[in-house]
């Protein structure tokens, strides 16, 4: 087991709600069609994790339950707050309604939306509503592993980590870990100029679908590990030889240019501490038994 600060860690309670699917109107793809689809936010019943991130009649569709703080200010004040605290792991619990008392999971963030992702059970989202109140028990910012202070952690659960399949190789000094894949940097899109990589999201572009197969990407699906070679999210995901950063894939491809499914980062590294391996069942929703991995 890695050492970690995990008990120094602040543990509070945060809270939100689900957000109404949002319709943007005609969109242009990458190719100049002009498309009208499903896109952000809602209450998603047959997406979740485990399912392919790719094929789907949507845009940047978030699977299961998508939640925010406040729709109205959404890259404001309170629900900043709330993108930020919520890390991937965290356990999420209904206070209100029909499926009050229900438990689930933080699955990732949306950045531009400022969306929360939450898995809950298929039976408490047959009776959830919009106005039902959801509270998340926050802890997983400032996480660091006492070894290796040269990596940076955002946005992940103590207990997550440990559960991630990470591998000391000792004489080396670096740490292994599977994902089911590894995204070159020229793949990265959507994303890039933002600070905020220790919330939201970066995308992995797809409009040159003959790159993604090359790379074995075409198989990806929601809640998979993945690595995003040379490039860092310390202060904001920009390209950096040798740097790797890991993440989740938190929502669906998209048809528009420079976009397609998000990561939101969990680990970063700058000069190769991190080893990532192919392991294609690498999946959140394998680790924690959440989404299609449920019992």
């Amino acid at each position: 087991m890695f050492r970690h600060n995990g008990e120094q860690l602040i543990e509070t309670a945060i809270q939100g709600q689900p957000v109404y699917p949002g319709a943007s109107g005609w969109r242009v793809s990458h190719d100049g069609q002009s498309l009208m689809l499903p896109g952000v936010g809602g209450i998603t019943y047959n997406l979740k994790l485990g399912d392919s991130a790719y094929g789907w009649a949507a845009d940047h569709a978030e699977p299961c339950v998508s939640a925010t703080a406040s729709y109205d200010k959404r890259e404001q004040g309170v629900n900043l707050s709330f993108n930020y605290f919520a890390c991937v792991g965290n356990e999420a619990r209904i206070l209100t309604g029909e499926a009050k008392g229900t438990r689930g999971i933080v699955t990732g963030t949306h950045g531009g939306c400022e969306h929360v992702m939450i898995d809950f059970p298929p039976a408490a989202l047959d009776v959830l509503s919009f106005d039902d109140k959801i509270q998340i028990r926050a802890r997983g910012q400032g996480l660091k592993l006492l070894d290796y202070p040269e990596l940076k952690i955002w946005s992940l659960d103590p207990v997550l980590l440990g559960k991630m399949g990470l591998e000391e190789d000792q004489q080396d000094r670096k740490l292994r870990l599977p994902v089911a894949g590894l995204v070159p940097a020229e793949l990265l899109g959507s994303g890039l100029g933002r600070t905020d990589g220790f919330k939201a999201d970066i995308d992995i572009q797809t409009s040159d679908w003959a790159v993604i197969e090359e790379h074995k990407l075409d198989q990806l699906k929601l809640g998979d590990m993945v690595a995003l070679l040379d490039y860092k999210s310390f202060y904001g995901w920009s390209y950096q030889k040798g740097a790797v950063t890991i993440g989740v894939v938190t929502h669906t491809d998209s048809y528009t240019a420079g976009h397609g499914p998000g990561v939101t980062t969990l680990i970063t590294s700058l000069q190769g501490e991190l080893l990532p391996f192919v392991q294609p069942d690498a999946n959140l929703g394998r680790y924690l038994k959440i989404g299609r991995y449920r019992n």
